[in-house]
């Protein structure tokens, strides 16, 4: 088990994260050999129109807006290293997705990394699937 923890600020932005993904992230953040933080959870439609227009999201249709259950289906995770997000340093991002991975297959959930995307590359995006 890892010594890290889920911080006040990154507990408050899974608020609105459904809750099997929710638990995930929490579990994922025992398991993990690398600190990570939440960066987001929910946005709003203002927000997700402003990463559209920047080129930071491919889509309008996100699912980090809140959905018909009143969840959001996405997160994104950030890797701390010396307690920054190392953009540069894609092997950080794939040590977060290990412990996600590892915790949706012990809780049952099935999530999606954007990572693992063929078009758009997106290492802190997670997504539960089939819910």
């Amino acid at each position: 088990m890892s010594k890290f923890y889920l911080g006040k600020r990154s507990i408050g932005r899974l608020s609105r994260v459904h809750p099997l993904l929710s638990a995930c992230v929490c579990l994922a953040i025992k398991k993990t050999t690398l600190d990570f933080t939440v960066l987001e959870g929910a946005r709003s439609v203002g927000r997700q129109e402003q990463l559209y227009e920047t080129g930071a999201s491919q889509t309008l249709d996100s699912k980090h807006l809140v959905q018909e259950d009143g969840y959001c289906h996405a997160v994104d995770l950030g890797p701390l290293v010396d307690g920054k997000v190392p953009w540069d340093t894609w092997n950080a991002f794939v040590v977060v997705n290990e412990a996600m991975q590892n915790a949706a297959e012990e809780l049952g959930v099935t999530i999606t990394w954007g990572g693992s995307w063929t078009n758009f590359k997106d290492g802190p995006h997670f997504q539960i699937e089939g819910v």
